[in-house]
């Protein structure tokens, strides 16, 4: 669809589902004051409805009623959600919550918990603690598990030291968006790519190159702020053997290979090494592995109904409408990425959910690149770093609800201590603004 042809009035028409969910989800939110009170599949079912109707010219505003019968525009929305990047999307779902849960199950969290604070160096608890949430993150791809797993530590922690309990939550918060920002299966990183088309291996690769300079930045700050802080003495016995499926999985995917057969091998693990040492036997691992799958089945709804309501969105001419008010002002990669970026932090800041976020801005991302030469690897960081910097800093988030839950304080209290996301954040923008890295910009 040429640019000249979309209307203001046309583009704002087509593009009305998603101000219907983004309203609907974020206005009754604030109502409510919870944004957890409306679930987001609702907000998305309604939205779809909504896109369905109005979708083939149904729109009074064109003075004419829809050209297409029913059948045809449910068949637009279905497309859209079985499309297959789409469907292939699912199935890293599938197999990454499988391989979470049984690995939890089988306690290769805690034993990665244990085992980190066990090479702990004494007084750099705060360092140590940050690297700790980092390399958990990283290793089980969710920034959830991983202050589920270490919050009630660090609060501990900061109560017995005389610490501060905000800040030593936040340092936790931070390290778990290492891994969700980095982490091969984490839903971030499968969303990114997939949408933009590159590998999760070189998505990496670039990927680091942005944020780990941030990350060791924040870790020299930590052994200074926490110099005086002694490490935990009382560290449970270390079970390196329940952390081997975790190493594996993450070695295996830093080396290229398919990420079906990374989470297949990881399961298999799993399942060898629980059964083994007699954590669950055969029906445990298919039970736990079940659970797993099931704790997916939102985010797999909210996938495929984003998928159709994008894919009305796109054959009225919204996407195309999008692209051309955002880059009217872009003469080039540097505008683009900028437009990428603050496109999916806003969105983010709208819905509260890092993952939806890229869901919904990545088919958008994919065309501004296109246009304008983006890297398709630098262009799936930016969409996953500028949604982890968003998410990390809003209180209203499921991770720092989540934080503030578990170390009983306020989430707002938590904000100020947050200095890793907003490093994220810094370090996406400088690489946009200064081209780096150079090979990829």
């Amino acid at each position: 669809m040429d640019k000249e042809k979309i209307s203001n009035r046309k583009g704002l028409w087509a593009l009305s589902p998603l101000m219907v969910f983004v309203v609907l989800y974020l206005v009754t939110s604030i109502v409510a004051g919870d944004f957890y009170k409306v679930p987001i599949t609702v907000a998305f079912m309604i939205a779809s409805v909504y896109a369905i109707a109005i979708s083939g010219g149904f729109a009074l505003p064109f003075g004419r009623r829809s050209a297409l019968p029913l059948s045809k525009r449910i068949a637009t929305y279905s497309r859209g959600a079985s499309a297959e990047n789409m469907m292939l999307m699912l199935w890293i779902f599938v197999m990454a919550g499988a391989f979470a849960n049984a690995a939890k199950t089988m306690g290769s969290i805690d034993a990665t918990v244990n085992l980190t604070f066990s090479l702990l160096p004494g007084n750099m608890l705060l360092a140590g603690l940050f690297v700790a949430a980092c390399f958990i993150s990283l290793s089980i791809g969710t920034s959830v598990g991983t202050i589920v797993a270490l919050v009630p530590i660090a609060a501990g922690i900061a109560q017995t030291t005389d610490t501060s309990v905000a800040m030593m939550t936040a340092v936790v918060v931070g390290g778990s968006f290492f891994g969700d920002n980095l982490s091969f299966i984490s839903d971030t990183t499968v969303v990114a790519t997939q949408t933009q088309g590159c590998k999760m291996s070189d998505k990496f690769r670039v990927n680091a190159f942005i944020v780990v300079p941030a990350a060791l930045l924040i870790v020299a700050v930590y052994i200074f702020l926490g110099s005086n802080i002694s490490s935990p003495s009382d560290v449970p016995e270390v079970q390196p053997l329940k952390v081997v499926p975790y190493i594996v999985v993450l070695l295996c995917a830093i080396f290229g290979m398919n990420v079906m057969a990374v989470l297949t091998i990881g399961l298999a693990l799993t399942g060898i090494i629980g059964i083994a040492d007699g954590t669950y036997d055969v029906y445990g691992w298919f039970g736990a592995m079940g659970s797993g799958i099931i704790s997916m089945g939102e985010l797999i709804i909210i996938t495929m109904m984003a998928g159709g309501l994008l894919e009305i969105i796109r054959e009225n001419g919204g996407i195309d409408y999008i692209i051309e008010k955002l880059t009217t002002h872009v003469h080039g990669k540097r505008g683009a990425e900028l437009s990428i970026g603050l496109l999916v932090a806003l969105v983010d800041l709208c819905t509260a959910n890092n993952t939806v976020a890229i869901i919904t801005v990545g088919p958008i991302a994919k065309k501004i690149g296109d246009r304008y030469g983006v890297d398709n690897r630098k262009c799936a960081s930016i969409l996953d770093t500028f949604s982890c910097f968003m998410q990390g800093i809003i209180p209203y988030g499921a991770q720092l609800l989540m934080a503030a839950g578990l170390a009983e304080i306020n989430p707002v209290g938590i904000v100020p201590y947050l200095y890793y996301p907003f490093a994220i954040g810094l370090a996406a923008l400088t690489a946009i603004i200064f081209r780096y890295p150079r090979r990829y910009s």
